[in-house]
């Protein structure tokens, strides 16, 4: 039976452009898009009223970390996809580092197994590298991975690589398959260094004050630059994850490196500075640490300027208890998706970015730089992928509204002035005025082919 939906009165923005129209969806996909008053007519299974509100594409973050299999006691994908929805989010690319991790073929298949099951909304994986599985990288369908998750000198688990042959047998394998490679950059050598030192001046547990002296811009540069040239030598496709410091932003200003290499940011380092550690304590630790305010300044500066080119959130919750404690114990990491929007949309009130340039970096920019099929912009013929949200008056974040399954936010007692209303996932109105419909399941993403 073919369904029919009206978004009507709303300001929608999309490819660089604001103006009031109308949107028809018809069998989960955008079917009409009138522009000013030129009401559409016929029969509606269901009409939205969006006056006063914005229309945007709906958020691609394609970078979180659901914790299913294994660690399902902190989030798994159905609380963490109901989160993300409520954040205005449509689809999402989770990480490898789960338990099993997604290192082999067969790990990969059962997340997309239970993806199908669970997720509210739309999903795909990463295929994580290791010093020992380049060669499975030819194994990989180019329509359904996104591409490889490389953690260089992150430790997690057997997941860093750091053997000179690995990365180059992994950035030469996945070139030659046309496949991105996403990479956490940190350099671990440098980062035991300055644990050392601050546990001889501080103690076994430093305060976290020290987080970022010691998870320092020095291990983040000397990470990224090597992760650069690695791309230059082997013509890889390589998208920095969660930049932090303004210095990596220096490795953009070769010329040839523009041709392979792109970068994002996240909303913690976009957001907090070093000084929050004070107030906000192991809350916001997270890898890599959240840098000093010169730091925040220059990052938000490069996505206005277009040196950044996407925005994830890092979505990495842990239990309460385990983010207790300091550089040394309380683990890293915070769930972020169900804010992130309205997080950029406060950038977007101070005058940091415009609106449509958030659009660009939360869905049409993600959606182009891993060649998504159909998704992150409002066209006819696309998905209908949409999220609608509305300026406020001025509210307060409690943990009591946090749909993740942890229960709790970084961003508690943060004051926000706009609310995402609806959401919508191929059509289905996931999300409408707080009411959340539980029995939708999001679609796998396809790609066009890389190469």
């Amino acid at each position: 039976m073919t369904m029919k939906k009206l978004i009507q009165g709303g300001t929608i923005v999309n490819e660089g452009q604001k103006y009031s129209g109308d949107i028809v969806i018809e069998d989960g996909r955008i079917a009409a898009i009138i522009k000013e008053s030129n009401t559409p007519h016929g029969n509606f299974d269901e009409i939205i009223n969006a006056t006063g509100c914005f229309v945007l594409p709906g958020v691609i973050d394609t970078h979180v970390h659901f914790r299913e299999p294994g660690m399902e006691e902190k989030a798994n994908i159905e609380s963490e996809t109901r989160a993300a929805a409520f954040g205005g989010v449509t689809s999402f690319f989770e990480m490898p580092n789960t338990n099993p991790q997604t290192t082999s073929l067969a790990a990969l298949n059962d997340k997309y197994e239970r993806a199908k099951r669970s997720s509210h909304i739309n999903y795909s994986f990463f295929f994580g590298a290791t010093n020992a599985n380049a060669e499975l990288i030819k194994q990989l369908d180019k329509h359904l991975v996104p591409g490889v998750k490389l953690f260089m000198g992150a430790s997690t688990g057997n997941m860093l690589v750091d053997r000179k042959a690995a990365l180059d047998a992994i950035f030469s394998s996945a070139a030659h398959e046309g496949f991105p490679v996403m990479t956490h950059c940190e350099d671990s050598n440098i980062i035991n260094e300055n644990m050392k030192r601050a546990k001889s001046l501080y103690g076994d547990d430093p305060d976290i004050v020290h987080h970022h002296e010691i998870r320092s811009e020095e291990a983040c540069y000397q990470s990224s630059k090597l992760a650069v040239e690695l791309a230059l030598k082997h013509h890889t496709q390589l998208h920095i994850a969660h930049l932090s410091t303004a210095r990596e932003l220096s490795l953009l200003e070769q010329n040839a490196v523009k041709d392979f290499v792109t970068m994002e940011a996240c909303i913690a380092h976009l957001y907090f500075t070093n000084d929050d550690y004070a107030t906000k304590k192991g809350l916001i630790k997270c890898n890599p640490s959240i840098k000093t305010a010169a730091d925040r300044t220059e990052l938000r500066r490069a996505l206005a300027d277009g040196r950044i080119e996407t925005i994830g959130t890092d979505h990495a919750p842990h239990l309460l208890s385990q983010k207790q404690g300091g550089c040394a114990k309380a683990t890293s990491g915070m769930p972020m998706i169900q804010f992130s929007l309205i997080t950029m949309l406060e950038l977007v009130r101070e005058g940091v970015i415009s609106m449509e340039h958030m659009v660009d970096l939360m869905a049409h920019n993600p959606a182009k730089r891993f060649e998504i099929d159909n998704r992150g912009f409002i066209r006819e013929g696309f998905k209908a992928d949409i999220a609608i949200v509305q300026p406020t008056e001025a509210w307060v974040v409690s943990n009591e509204i946090v749909e993740s399954k942890c229960k709790w936010t970084p961003m508690a007692g943060e004051t926000f002035h706009w609310r995402v209303l609806h959401t919508f996932c191929n059509g289905q109105h996931l999300l409408n005025k707080g009411v959340f419909n539980t029995e939708i399941r999001g679609e796998q993403i396809t790609f066009r082919k890389k190469k």
